[in-house]
Parts: C-alpha cells; structure tokens; sequence
C-alpha cells in the first residue's frame, strides 16, 4: 500500500481511475468524471496548483489530493483541506475520500482515512473534521474505525472530529 500526493506527471492509471469512480456519491465530489483523456493533464495542473495555493478562487481552500496505490494500481483517492472556511465545517470538513467500486470492502477505506490523518498531522492539524450522509454506514465505521467521535448529527449530515496523536 502507498499514499502518493498528485504529481503533474501522473499517468492514465490514474485517469481511468477517476473516470471508473463516477461523478461522486454521499457528498463526494469527483470534478475529473466525464473530463476527455486528453483534459487530463489540465486537470492535474488545476488540482496541483489547488494544493499550492495558486490562484485560490475565494471559496477554496488549499487542498492536496491523494492517491492510494495496491500493488501498483490506483484503488482510491482522498482529498485533504489545509483548513476549513465557513461552508466546509458546515460539509465537507478536511477530509473526503473514495474507493473504486471494485476495489470497496477490503479495507481500504479505513487504510486511506487513516494515512489522510497522518498527512493532516503533517501539516500541523491537531483535528480533523469529516462529514458524512447519516445513512452512509459503510463511511461511518471507516471514520468510527479511525478514532472519529461524533459531534452532531444535523439534516442527514454527521459531523465527526478525529483527534491527532502527535508523537
């Protein structure tokens, strides 16, 4: 299992990855679905320049994407927020992620979630805010599974805060 951060150089493993995923589902969005083969290098350089902070659209945040790899192929992604605005404590939070359809119930959700968690600690968060569709209990034991203590449960959207072990 490895966690490697978006790259401008990423291959098409990647592409059709995404394209797989579909559009987004329980509040997860995937902006790269539908997108051409030959968008995705665009596509790269937006989100790359996203997690450096270039050219932020006043409703955004930095953002670093992630990509879990299972020997050697590309099974999920996460998005990891450098810090939240108003709307993302309200949906959204630091964390989101997804699995490829063929690839869910192997673990790697609760794999993902938790080297997300290591990365936000790397960025000096000390807790993580995760929101999830009150129905969604696949995601819910993922985040519960990873020390995720719920705070409040408001139209159909739980808030869970994952508290960072530092040392």
């Amino acid at each position: 299992m490895e966690l490697r951060s978006l790259k401008l150089t990423d291959g098409y493993d990647i592409y059709e990855m995404l394209q797989g995923i579909g559009p987004g589902e329980n509040g997860f969005v995937n902006s790269a679905y539908g997108i051409r083969r030959g968008q995705f290098r665009s596509y790269l350089r937006q989100h790359w320049n996203i997690s450096q902070g270039i050219n932020l659209m006043p409703q955004y945040v930095q953002q670093t994407i992630y990509w879990l790899y299972v020997d050697g192929r590309p099974v999920g992604y996460g998005k990891l927020r450098h810090r939240l605005n108003e709307a993302l404590l309200e949906r959204g939070g630091h964390i989101g992620y997804v699995i490829r359809l063929d690839e869910r119930g192997k673990g790697y959700g609760t794999l993902l979630l938790r080297e997300l968690v290591r990365e936000a600690a790397g960025l000096g968060l000390t807790e993580v805010l995760l929101t999830v569709d009150e129905d969604n209990l696949r995601s819910r034991r993922v985040i519960e599974g990873n020390e995720g203590v719920l705070s409040d449960t408001k139209d159909g959207i739980c808030k869970y805060w994952i508290t960072i072990k530092t040392g």
